[in-house]
């Protein structure tokens, strides 16, 4: 019997991944292949997911893994509870760990046995108002518990939905500062408007990643876009963008543990030398709109660069 384009695109892998043309662009599925018997794919790292709530009774978040619950923790910043539940209008925070951390019936994220946490901190993921000072909790939240949950990477989903050329100073920039002081990688969705001139807050500002987003099928540029993106992932909005990478990030900072890699000396954090590995790995890609050139997240040769070099 002949085997189809379909299944033999699955074969060696562990399960369905969340979206096939997108980690098979970004080198997820070869990743997953080659390296199934040297990494766990985020087991014991936790990654924290600040948005605008979450309902932990759908399965995708009920489910427990061999060595504990799928999610970790929860934190409701304006309640001062551990129930992320969103309130209307916030939709967003239930569906947004999915493509990072999803491991429910055969279908996999990326970094698919970590854990997470779920913390509430805004209304709406697209903000309609100032919402720095919850923000800034659920950064201080992390800040606080990281060390008891193993927190590695935070996901800090909220959009203004502006175009910012630079940073804009708010009451979050010293928790994101203090973060990447511990190691710990944000990164944030550049936003979806193809915008060309600017980047969404908190994307633009100075500890956090701008993540930007490119076409699975084709490598072309779109979406919202500047000089003040870090680097593209392929997707169809940026908060998957964003969500591919913080998978990518536990993945390479388990990588850089295996391997005894020497990290210091691509920067002087964690998450900075884990950014310059993927810049220095990526796909070189060029935007006409912008006249800029970007890189393209290819996660396969940033850990094959991290093992090429093992101490």
């Amino acid at each position: 019997m002949s085997t189809s384009p379909a299944s033999s695109s699955l074969a060696g892998l562990p399960g369905k991944p969340y979206n096939h043309a997108d980690f098979e662009r970004m080198g997820v599925l070869e990743l997953w292949r080659r390296y199934s018997d040297r990494l766990t794919w985020g087991k014991g790292q936790t990654l924290a997911i600040l948005d605008d709530g979450c309902d932990l009774t759908v399965p995708q978040w009920r489910t427990s893994l061999p060595w504990g619950p799928k999610v970790i923790a929860g934190y409701n910043v304006y309640e001062r509870n551990d129930d992320p539940t969103p309130v209307p209008p916030g939709y967003h925070g239930t569906s947004q760990g999915y493509p990072s951390s999803l491991n429910h019936e055969g279908v996999l994220g990326v970094a698919y046995n970590d854990h997470v946490a779920q913390v509430r901190c805004i209304t709406i993921v697209h903000l309609t108002k100032d919402e720095t000072k919850t923000i800034a909790d659920g950064l201080q939240w992390v800040i606080d518990n990281h060390k008891r949950h193993n927190i590695t990477a935070v996901n800090l989903s909220a959009l203004d939905d502006l175009e910012h050329t630079a940073p804009v100073p708010t009451c979050i920039d010293a928790p994101l500062r203090r973060l990447r002081e511990l190691d710990i990688w944000v990164s944030s969705p550049c936003g979806n408007h193809n915008y060309t001139k600017g980047i969404s807050w908190p994307a633009c500002q100075e500890y956090c990643y701008g993540i930007g987003g490119s076409k699975a099928e084709d490598d072309s540029v779109h979406l919202d876009r500047f000089a003040n993106t870090d680097i593209l992932v392929p997707a169809t909005a940026t908060s998957s963008s964003n969500a591919y990478i913080l998978g990518g990030v536990l993945i390479l900072r388990e990588a850089i543990e295996k391997a005894g890699y020497a990290w210091k000396s691509d920067g002087p954090t964690l998450p900075e030398a884990m950014m310059a590995i993927f810049l220095r790995t990526g796909t070189r890609l060029f935007d006409p709109a912008t006249g800029l050139h970007f890189q393209r997240l290819d996660l396969l040769k940033a850990v094959e660069h991290v093992f090429a070099k093992r101490a």
